[in-house]
Formats: C-alpha cells, structure tokens, sequence
C-alpha cells in the first residue's frame, strides 16, 4: 500500500456563499492534481463553515445570565459562553479558559469547537468574530461529494476535519466531524492476526486516521493549505456518517 497526500494549493480565502466545490476542483487543477475515482479530498471545518457563513459578530451576542455566571466563574468573555452553551447539547467540565461540552453533533469537544483562529468579519475587529463549526458536517460533505462528482463525473468521498484535544493525551489533533463515502470505523473483528489469532475487540478509527495524518500536511497556523488531496486510502469506500464515530454515553469511561 501507498498512501498518498498531496496539498491542495491556492486555495484563496474563503467568503460566505463561495462555491466550495469549485473552488477545489480549481485548486487541484492549480496543482497538477488528476482526481480520480476513488479519491478522498480531505477538508478543514474552517473554510466550510465559512463557506456556509457560520461567522458571529461577538457585539451582536445577546448574553443570558447562565452565561454570565459561568463566564464569571471560568474568566471567559460572557458571549462566547453564550455561544457555547447555544452550540452544546450538556457542559460536562469547566475550568478556568475553557468549557469541556457534549456538542450537538454528539462528540466531545473544547468551547464547542468555536475558533478565533485565521478568522476575520466583514467590519470591526477581528477579535469580535468567531466561527462556529458547520450546522451539519455530514451534508456538508456530501453536498461537496455530490458537487464534485455532477462536475466530474468521479466517485470520490470527503472528510471534514476540525482539531481535537483527548482526555488521556495532551496536544491536539485532526478528527473527522464529518464524512461522506470515507468508511468511519472498519471492523477488524473475526480476522486473524500473523500469529492466527482471531480479533475479537478491533475496530479502527479509520476516518479519524486519515483526518489526522491529513492535518500534518494542511498544518495548523499560517500555511494557508485548508484541504489536501488523498490517493490510496486502504479500504474501500462506502456510504458513511459522523454517528459511526460517536462512543455511545454507556461505553464512555471518561464521563
């Protein structure tokens, strides 16, 4: 097997409303890249919810007095707390700079995955606006897969990707948050190892590996490369959805 992953190359800066999928396939002609059938495009969170103007003025924010208590209790600007809360479905820990939540979209993240990075408004300062992920990063996906392939005529799939922390390891790193065509798990349970033993407990994160090897190549400052191109994915590729990926509340030890 050889996995390949090529970055996507001038890719400008993205607007509310910018057809996305075109703009990769402009991309990936920019950057000598043939896609293929059976390609994955592998895409940050960030332009996609630019794309579909999840952009907030924080000056616009009207703040509820639960927000203004933890605010107040955790030293964070009391509309971003509001920001948070309306984007979680439970806070599950708080801390001094950050709030741990259950997400809407069911997984487990920091501040609700609201980002200052790399993100500018249409007027006043910068540091008044904040992004949010997209409402729906499943259909997001496929909206780019279905997009591409009424373009190309090529099958490909499509990740979302957005950088997590872990509650066992420090740092962070590239996850899927939402997937179209790109299997999430792949179940390695009944087959054998070299020795011939039979797995019984294996499934890989096979989306959250490709979304993380595809971050070391986009970067996570100033490289200005929001996507990559990915040939030679080890599995085949099907019908799939974020909901694969989210450990059930009964199975989850950390909570």
């Amino acid at each position: 097997m050889t996995l390949i992953i090529n970055p996507i190359r001038e890719i400008p800066l993205i607007k509310p409303d910018d057809n996305l999928s075109q703009i990769l396939l402009d991309g990936l002609k920019a950057s000598s890249i043939d896609l293929q059938e059976g390609d994955i495009l592998v895409v940050t969170q960030k332009i996609v919810s630019k794309a579909e103007d999840r952009l907030v003025y924080l000056k616009n924010v009207k703040v509820s007095q639960k927000a203004v208590r933890i605010a107040k209790k955790i030293q964070k600007d009391p509309r971003l707390v509001e920001l948070i809360l309306r984007e979680s479905a439970s806070i599950i820990r708080t801390k001094p700079g950050t709030i741990i939540v259950e997400h809407k979209l069911g997984f487990v993240c920091a501040n609700a995955g609201i980002d200052h990075s790399n993100v500018s408004g249409l007027y006043g300062e910068e540091e008044d606006w904040v992004l949010l992920l997209p409402e729906n990063p499943d259909k997001s996906a496929k909206k780019i897969r279905d997009d591409i392939f009424t373009m190309t005529g090529k099958k490909i799939g499509v990740i979302i990707v957005d950088s997590h922390g872990r509650a066992w390891r420090l740092g962070t790193v590239g996850v899927a948050i939402g997937l179209s065509g790109v299997p999430g798990l792949v179940d390695f349970r009944g087959k054998k190892d070299i020795f011939g033993y039979t797995l019984k407990a294996t499934q890989i994160a096979a989306a959250d590996e490709l979304a993380a090897v595809s971050t070391l190549v986009m970067g996570e400052a100033d490289e200005r490369c929001p996507a990559v191109h990915v040939r030679g994915f080890p599995y085949p590729l099907r019908e799939s959805s974020l909901s694969e990926l989210i450990r059930p509340k009964d199975l989850d030890l950390f909570r």
